[in-house]
């Protein structure tokens, strides 16, 4: 199926980043095309991912360095409901450590909070884990296990929050990478062997929860009905976007499409041409009309 039929059936596009667009080596074949299609057509669109390494403002500059002008109030990122999470939960002022890049302490600034150095010793109100760049990875990870530990020790309960809650993400050429969720499932292991009576967890903002997609509908003024989403992962980008009231396609990526088949989740599939060998247009792998929730 082309975009231009999909179009037909949809009145917006939700496209992810990683694995959509890019990866870690840069544009993905077809992506500079399809973005310049959408915008030569006036389709409503946005980019709806769980990056929270990055500012809208900071992927614009990214994508527009890739040939693809996509303005920041087009991106939602999961780390754009850190404001809101941290003033909901009164945590304005709150010691927040935070694994994760400038862009990812920035979210927390922005939400009042307050971004501690990772040291040893340190005393915490608040963990956010963000992104697996922009710190020491194992030594950043020991010293945010500790510092929730020494809280926990001294009967205080720090927030745990994770905007972004996917595992892996595409670097290119088959090649995966560890990212945030990864991290709290690691932290969240070693709480429960420390403190089992607790079952501490972080609270999960990003896709598969429906708020970024709830946002991006708001955003582009289009009923869910009437959005299709564009994802590479099953459990994140599909399972969200349904959980929302929206459809989606999935990309073979970091998900395939007999994975689902596998767990038993019915759809009704396409099989589409992944070689894009004549028109632009063309999305790869598998699309998923629908998929029950």
């Amino acid at each position: 199926m082309t975009i231009e039929e999909l179009l037909g059936h949809y009145g917006g596009i939700l496209l992810d980043a990683y694995g959509v667009l890019v990866d870690a080596r840069g544009p993905l074949p077809g992506a500079v095309e399809l973005i310049a299609a959408l915008i030569a057509r006036d389709v409503p669109y946005a980019i709806v991912t769980n990056d929270a390494s990055r500012s809208q403002t900071t992927y614009a500059a990214r994508f527009a360095g890739y040939g693809m002008a996509i303005p920041a109030e087009r991106v939602v990122t999961s780390g754009s409901l850190l404001p809101g999470f941290l003033r909901a939960h009164g945590l304005e002022g709150a010691r927040t450590a935070v694994l994760g890049t400038d862009d990812s302490r920035a979210y927390i600034t922005a939400g009042g909070a307050v971004p501690l150095p990772l040291t040893a010793g340190m005393e915490i109100d608040a963990l956010a884990v963000c992104d697996d760049d922009g710190f020491p990875f194992l030594q950043g990870i020991e010293l945010a296990l500790s510092a929730v530990v020494r809280a926990l020790d001294a009967g205080r309960a720090p927030v745990l929050v994770l905007p972004n809650p996917d595992l892996v993400y595409p670097k290119g050429d088959g090649e995966l990478g560890f990212t945030a969720g990864a991290i709290a499932l690691l932290i969240e292991a070693a709480l429960d062997r420390r403190f089992p009576a607790l079952r501490l967890t972080f609270a999960r903002l990003g896709k598969p929860e429906p708020h970024l997609f709830a946002h991006a509908a708001g955003l582009l003024g289009v009923p869910p009905r009437r959005l299709v989403m564009i994802g590479d992962q099953l459990e994140t980008d599909v399972a969200g976007a349904r959980a929302a009231g929206i459809d989606a396609a999935l990309l073979a990526g970091v998900s395939r499409w007999e994975h689902a088949r596998a767990a038993g989740l019915e759809a009704n599939t396409a099989a589409l041409d992944a070689d894009r060998p004549r028109r632009p247009f063309v999305a790869p792998a598998y699309l998923l009309q629908s998929i029950a929730p």
